[in-house]
Protein backbone atom coordinates (compact mmCIF):
# COMPACT_ATOMS: atom_id res chain seq x y z
CA UNK A 1 0.00 0.00 0.00
CA UNK A 2 2.68 2.64 0.89
CA UNK A 3 4.28 2.12 -2.73
CA UNK A 4 0.74 2.46 -4.52
CA UNK A 5 -0.41 5.67 -5.84
CA UNK A 6 -2.45 7.71 -3.83
CA UNK A 7 -5.73 8.80 -5.16
CA UNK A 8 -6.27 12.97 -5.23
CA UNK A 9 -9.21 13.41 -7.21
CA UNK A 10 -10.92 12.35 -10.39
CA UNK A 11 -11.26 14.00 -13.50
CA UNK A 12 -15.24 14.72 -14.24
CA UNK A 13 -15.44 16.33 -17.05
CA UNK A 14 -14.10 18.37 -19.98
CA UNK A 15 -13.65 22.55 -19.96
CA UNK A 16 -13.09 24.41 -23.29
CA UNK A 17 -11.98 22.91 -26.55
CA UNK A 18 -8.45 23.27 -25.46
CA UNK A 19 -8.38 19.74 -23.90
CA UNK A 20 -8.75 21.39 -20.52
CA UNK A 21 -10.36 18.82 -17.91
CA UNK A 22 -12.84 19.61 -14.82
CA UNK A 23 -11.93 17.75 -11.89
CA UNK A 24 -13.21 16.55 -8.43
CA UNK A 25 -10.17 17.41 -5.68
CA UNK A 26 -9.84 15.12 -2.26
CA UNK A 27 -7.66 17.40 -1.06
CA UNK A 28 -8.16 19.85 1.71
CA UNK A 29 -8.72 22.47 0.41
CA UNK A 30 -9.24 21.13 -2.85
CA UNK A 31 -7.71 23.77 -4.86
CA UNK A 32 -4.51 22.40 -3.56
CA UNK A 33 -4.78 19.18 -5.95
CA UNK A 34 -2.97 21.85 -8.24
CA UNK A 35 0.39 22.15 -5.97
CA UNK A 36 0.80 18.33 -6.93
CA UNK A 37 2.89 17.71 -10.09
CA UNK A 38 2.99 15.35 -12.02
CA UNK A 39 0.06 14.08 -11.73
CA UNK A 40 -0.88 9.89 -12.51
CA UNK A 41 -3.93 9.40 -13.98
CA UNK A 42 -4.63 5.00 -15.23
CA UNK A 43 -5.14 4.47 -18.57
CA UNK A 44 -5.35 0.67 -19.91
CA UNK A 45 -4.21 -0.70 -16.47
CA UNK A 46 -1.16 1.44 -15.29
CA UNK A 47 -0.63 4.36 -14.31
CA UNK A 48 0.72 7.38 -16.86
CA UNK A 49 2.12 10.34 -16.17
CA UNK A 50 0.83 13.75 -17.03
CA UNK A 51 2.42 17.14 -15.68
CA UNK A 52 -0.10 19.46 -14.67
CA UNK A 53 1.01 22.84 -17.16
CA UNK A 54 -1.98 24.69 -15.42
CA UNK A 55 -4.59 24.50 -13.22
CA UNK A 56 -7.38 26.81 -11.06
CA UNK A 57 -10.61 27.43 -9.69
CA UNK A 58 -13.32 28.23 -12.57
CA UNK A 59 -16.52 29.03 -10.37
CA UNK A 60 -17.52 25.96 -8.05
CA UNK A 61 -14.73 23.51 -9.96
CA UNK A 62 -11.30 23.59 -10.69
CA UNK A 63 -10.22 23.04 -13.86
CA UNK A 64 -6.03 21.48 -14.83
CA UNK A 65 -4.44 21.67 -18.22
CA UNK A 66 -2.20 18.63 -18.77
CA UNK A 67 0.55 18.11 -21.01
CA UNK A 68 -0.40 16.24 -23.90
CA UNK A 69 -3.89 16.71 -23.64
CA UNK A 70 -4.66 19.42 -26.10
CA UNK A 71 -7.96 19.04 -27.51
CA UNK A 72 -11.51 18.16 -25.98
CA UNK A 73 -11.47 14.64 -27.70
CA UNK A 74 -8.47 13.33 -25.70
CA UNK A 75 -9.94 15.31 -22.76
CA UNK A 76 -13.16 13.60 -22.84
CA UNK A 77 -11.64 10.41 -22.96
CA UNK A 78 -10.04 10.76 -19.45
CA UNK A 79 -13.62 12.02 -18.07
CA UNK A 80 -14.26 9.30 -14.80
CA UNK A 81 -10.32 8.58 -14.64
CA UNK A 82 -8.80 8.77 -10.86
CA UNK A 83 -5.78 11.18 -10.36
CA UNK A 84 -3.16 9.83 -8.50
CA UNK A 85 0.06 11.12 -7.37
CA UNK A 86 3.18 9.46 -5.90
CA UNK A 87 3.74 8.29 -2.29
CA UNK A 88 7.29 10.98 -2.24
CA UNK A 89 5.11 13.79 -3.19
CA UNK A 90 2.96 13.73 0.45
CA UNK A 91 3.98 16.37 3.06
CA UNK A 92 5.66 14.88 5.78
CA UNK A 93 3.76 15.06 8.64
CA UNK A 94 4.31 15.93 12.72
CA UNK A 95 4.41 13.29 15.13
CA UNK A 96 1.14 11.90 15.35
CA UNK A 97 -0.41 13.27 12.44
CA UNK A 98 -1.67 10.36 10.06
CA UNK A 99 -3.00 10.43 6.70
CA UNK A 100 -6.33 8.80 6.62
CA UNK A 101 -5.13 5.93 4.35
CA UNK A 102 -2.87 5.23 6.70
CA UNK A 103 -5.10 4.37 9.37
CA UNK A 104 -7.98 2.67 6.98
CA UNK A 105 -7.58 -1.45 7.65
CA UNK A 106 -6.13 -0.83 11.33
CA UNK A 107 -7.32 -3.23 13.93
CA UNK A 108 -9.16 -1.02 16.71
CA UNK A 109 -8.30 -2.40 20.25
CA UNK A 110 -9.91 -0.58 23.63
CA UNK A 111 -7.71 -0.39 26.78
CA UNK A 112 -7.77 -3.82 27.75
CA UNK A 113 -6.00 -4.52 24.19
CA UNK A 114 -9.62 -6.20 23.08
CA UNK A 115 -9.74 -6.06 19.33
CA UNK A 116 -12.84 -3.76 18.46
CA UNK A 117 -12.96 -4.09 14.58
CA UNK A 118 -11.04 -2.33 11.83
CA UNK A 119 -11.23 1.16 10.48
CA UNK A 120 -13.49 0.76 7.13
CA UNK A 121 -13.06 4.72 6.68
CA UNK A 122 -13.21 8.16 8.48
CA UNK A 123 -15.58 10.81 7.89
CA UNK A 124 -15.47 14.73 8.22
CA UNK A 125 -17.74 15.85 10.82
CA UNK A 126 -16.79 19.21 11.21
CA UNK A 127 -16.48 18.79 15.03
CA UNK A 128 -13.54 15.94 14.66
CA UNK A 129 -13.24 13.55 12.22
CA UNK A 130 -14.69 10.31 12.89
CA UNK A 131 -13.65 6.88 12.63
CA UNK A 132 -15.98 4.06 10.89
CA UNK A 133 -14.87 0.80 12.48
CA UNK A 134 -16.52 -2.71 10.98
CA UNK A 135 -16.81 -4.45 14.17
CA UNK A 136 -15.46 -7.93 15.10
CA UNK A 137 -18.19 -10.67 14.49
CA UNK A 138 -18.61 -10.82 18.10
CA UNK A 139 -18.36 -7.38 18.51
CA UNK A 140 -21.23 -7.02 16.57
CA UNK A 141 -23.00 -9.55 17.91
CA UNK A 142 -23.12 -7.76 21.57
CA UNK A 143 -24.33 -4.34 19.73
CA UNK A 144 -26.58 -5.39 17.49
CA UNK A 145 -24.34 -3.67 14.86
CA UNK A 146 -21.58 -3.92 12.13
CA UNK A 147 -20.17 -0.71 12.80
CA UNK A 148 -19.48 1.49 15.11
CA UNK A 149 -18.36 5.68 14.68
CA UNK A 150 -15.07 6.54 17.50
CA UNK A 151 -14.04 10.09 17.10
CA UNK A 152 -10.65 10.31 15.98
CA UNK A 153 -9.38 12.93 18.81
CA UNK A 154 -5.66 12.33 19.52
CA UNK A 155 -4.32 11.98 23.01
CA UNK A 156 -8.73 11.96 24.48
CA UNK A 157 -9.63 9.03 22.58
CA UNK A 158 -6.92 7.86 20.54
CA UNK A 159 -4.36 6.69 23.10
CA UNK A 160 -1.74 5.16 20.50
CA UNK A 161 -1.28 4.65 16.94
CA UNK A 162 1.18 2.00 16.00
CA UNK A 163 1.73 1.93 12.39
CA UNK A 164 4.04 -1.18 12.42
CA UNK A 165 1.72 -3.56 14.28
CA UNK A 166 -1.20 -2.18 12.67
CA UNK A 167 -3.44 -1.07 15.58
CA UNK A 168 -4.44 1.63 17.25
CA UNK A 169 -5.63 2.06 21.01
CA UNK A 170 -8.63 3.85 21.75
CA UNK A 171 -10.01 4.69 25.44
CA UNK A 172 -13.82 3.98 24.21
CA UNK A 173 -16.21 1.77 25.93
CA UNK A 174 -18.13 -1.36 24.28
CA UNK A 175 -21.24 0.33 25.44
CA UNK A 176 -20.75 3.68 23.22
CA UNK A 177 -22.44 3.18 20.51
Amino acid sequence: MKDSPVIIGKITGVYGVKGWVKVFSHTDPRINIIKYNPWRIRIDNQWCEYPLLDGRAQGKTIVAELKGINDRNLAESLIGREIAIDQAQLESLDENEFYWRELEGLDVLNLSEQKIGRISHLIETGANDVMVVKLTTEQAEVHGSKEMMIPYIMDDVIKKVDLQNNQILVDWDNEYL
